[in-house]
């Protein structure tokens, strides 16, 4: 009996080991597999894989399961509109795929990212950022007057824009523009800070679309620029879009599209047949 017992025991350990369903939904099984699947998709996306996600991730199969039954039993999954649907969401499926394998197949070394740094670093090397304020009349004849005032020291600037200046943003604080480079402004705003020098007021009123501005620059001081480890994950997301936005041009370039729908060319026009000539009299 003994020896049986053990042979028994050895029969179990050698046959194949089958998961047992996690749960059944009018027969139709939700099995372990499809569930840890899902779990582990959450997961991939950030999720904490708790107790309580396999609670919620078990009772939303089954929702969906008992949805998708009952759509199926309208015989919904028929639907033109529907199946249009389904179409287009497992192409979109595809294409996030597929970009997802391109990156993980080309991924952006810590090489690429020194090289793009070091030339985003030396394009900046000469860039100004200017410390600007300024007041914004609607008429000329106003903010000349204004500048007069200020230069005869009649009154500030500070309280000149907080009195008439109609950009109420910065007038309440003096004008303040705060620090940036000329190109954050208009063209002819920008013309003339980098034509200006520090702490000097422009000798005349600006025109821009927004109407006359006086313009002092305040400071001025070279580019900041980050870190390589402060810019590191923008710059690389940046170069992953380019290298994505790259094999999608290369897809585009060697596939074969005929454009169906696309306007003929116009059809050459057809020489008129020579008219035979009529006979002579005679």
């Amino acid at each position: 009996m003994k020896r049986f017992a053990v042979l028994a025991l050895a029969c179990a350990m050698t046959m194949p080991v089958y998961a047992k369903d996690l749960a059944t939904v009018n027969g139709q099984a939700i099995t372990q597999e499809k569930f840890d699947q899902f779990v582990s998709l959450l997961v991939a996306q950030g999720a904490q894989d708790t107790p309580q996600l396999r609670t919620q991730v078990k009772q939303e199969m089954i929702n969906r399961l008992v949805a998708v039954q009952a759509a199926e039993k309208l015989g919904l999954q028929k639907d033109p509109a529907v199946q249009q649907e389904t179409e287009l969401a497992q192409q979109s499926i595809l294409v996030r795929a597929l970009m997802s394998k391109y990156l993980k197949d080309h991924p952006v070394s810590d090489a690429d990212l020194q090289k793009e740094y070091d030339t985003l670093k030396a394009q900046q090397a000469n860039k100004v950022e200017y410390k600007v304020r300024h007041i914004l009349v609607k008429d000329e004849s106003e903010a000349k007057s204004i500048i007069k005032a200020i230069k005869a020291k009649k009154i500030t600037f500070e309280a000149a824009a907080k009195k008439d200046s109609i950009d109420t943003g910065s007038g309440k604080n003096g004008g303040e523009l705060g620090w940036g480079p000329a190109s954050n402004y208009v063209p002819e705003f920008a013309k003339a800070v980098e034509s200006m020098k520090k702490g000097q007021l422009s000798a005349a009123p600006v025109q821009t679309q927004f109407g006359w501005h006086i313009i002092q620059v305040e400071d001025e001081r070279p580019v900041a620029f980050p870190s390589f480890e402060e810019s590191k994950s923008q710059l690389e997301e940046m170069m992953r879009q380019q290298s994505l936005a790259n094999y999608q041009k290369g897809l585009m370039k060697d596939a074969k599209v005929v454009d169906e729908a696309a306007p003929a060319a116009p059809a050459a026009a057809t020489p008129a047949a020579a008219t035979p000539a009529a006979p002579a009299s005679k």
